[in-house]
């Protein structure tokens, strides 16, 4: 049998290098969602930087002193937010000790006496509940192994995100010339310099779509607690507003912290956790749906099921992406159908005016 022609050696080494990226990728996937999330980030902060630099006495061309500037403006915010809310968390602190206790109580089903003894349960009812507890004592264990590995993985992100961010934010602009020239050729160069400013604008609009959702949870629970009289209305919604950000746990963390407020005051708990709950149902099917739809010209409809696919195949990190993926790909299949049906348009694209 003869070596395969020119073709046939083309298309096996296109594939190959195909797969061999795709290994890459799945190698490196956290690596790759930690620079996602910064570049996320980066846009997040760059309005801010771009608002200093244009009303700044003192260097208008540099960017790197407002960038500092805007970390330093929003390390004085998060430390105002959490010394609003350090009473209440000092006094649960000890609850943290306690957290390996429990783990063990759990997975070992004992915990099923100690809710028997508090709740008044049954003997039978009690041991049915310690029966299925040790039956999934092995699932138990390795949920919460998996639970304190994510909350490992987070803390380590925490750090890591706004540093890389810097570095985007101060010389993201050179950046993105430089993978252009790097993956452009000379014939190809405008239509793909128009790719990345559609892409930049787009990214740019699910900011926009995110910062929206955060307000919004912003103004439902600072008026909600504040119809409740819970302590610190105020400060309590900011910090649902910014944790409207992290997907998933962020409102989980929002809602135990005002939950835990609401029990240590004596307030309307119970009512508060209610209206977190309907306010979830409302932003997770309806509201969030609309405002990345609008933002992104997607359907609702399809914004609701990249959700659940995305959730589904990446977890927690696929549902924050999936929508941002999947407007990309939009924006680069619309962009590749405009330019199959008027070429001459791509040459023309370099001479607009990038969006900002």
């Amino acid at each position: 049998m003869g070596f395969p022609d020119r073709r046939t050696a083309n298309v096996l080494l296109t594939i190959l290098a195909f797969a061999l990226a795709l290994a890459i990728v799945y190698v490196a996937r956290s690596v790759l969602v930690i620079f996602a999330f910064s570049i996320l980030f980066a846009y997040l902060i760059d309005p801010i930087v771009r608002f200093l630099q244009r009303h700044s006495l003192l260097w208008k061309r540099l960017r790197g002193p407002h960038v500092l500037e805007a970390y330093v403006v929003l390390l004085i915010m998060v430390g105002l937010g959490l010394y609003a809310i350090a009473p209440y968390l000092l006094k649960k602190a000890h609850l943290l000790n306690e957290i390996p206790a429990i783990a063990e109580k759990v997975s070992s089903g004992e915990i099923a006496t100690d809710l028997q003894n508090s709740l008044g349960w049954s003997d039978d009812k009690a041991l049915r509940l310690k029966i299925f507890l040790q039956h999934h004592r092995s699932g138990i264990e390795n949920s919460l192994a998996s639970v304190e590995g994510l909350v490992s993985n987070i803390a380590a992100a925490i750090l890591v995100i706004p540093v890389l961010a810097i570095f985007f934010l101060s010389d993201g602009d050179r950046l993105a010339d430089s993978v252009i020239r790097m993956i452009s050729t000379k014939d190809n160069y405008a239509r793909v310099r128009a790719l990345a400013d559609k892409l930049h604008l787009m990214l740019q609009h699910y900011i926009r779509a995110k910062v929206t959702l955060a307000v919004l949870s912003l103004t439902y629970c600072s008026v909600a607690m504040l119809v409740l009289r819970f302590p610190n209305p105020f400060t309590l919604g900011v910090l649902a507003g910014i944790l409207e950000f992290i997907p998933v746990a962020g409102w989980m963390i929002s809602a135990a912290l005002i939950i835990t407020a609401g029990v240590l005051t004596h307030s309307h708990w119970i009512w508060m956790l209610a209206l977190l709950g309907l306010w979830r149902i409302l932003m997770d099917y309806f509201i969030s749906p609309r405002v990345m739809g609008h933002e992104l010209e997607i359907h609702p409809l399809l914004a609701i099921f990249t959700f659940m696919v995305g959730g589904a195949v990446g977890g927690i990190v696929g549902i924050y992406l999936s929508v941002p993926l999947v407007a990309a790909l939009r924006v680069i299949y619309c962009n590749n159908v405009s330019t199959a049906h008027n070429p001459s348009r791509a040459s023309l694209e370099l001479l607009e005016p990038a969006h900002e």
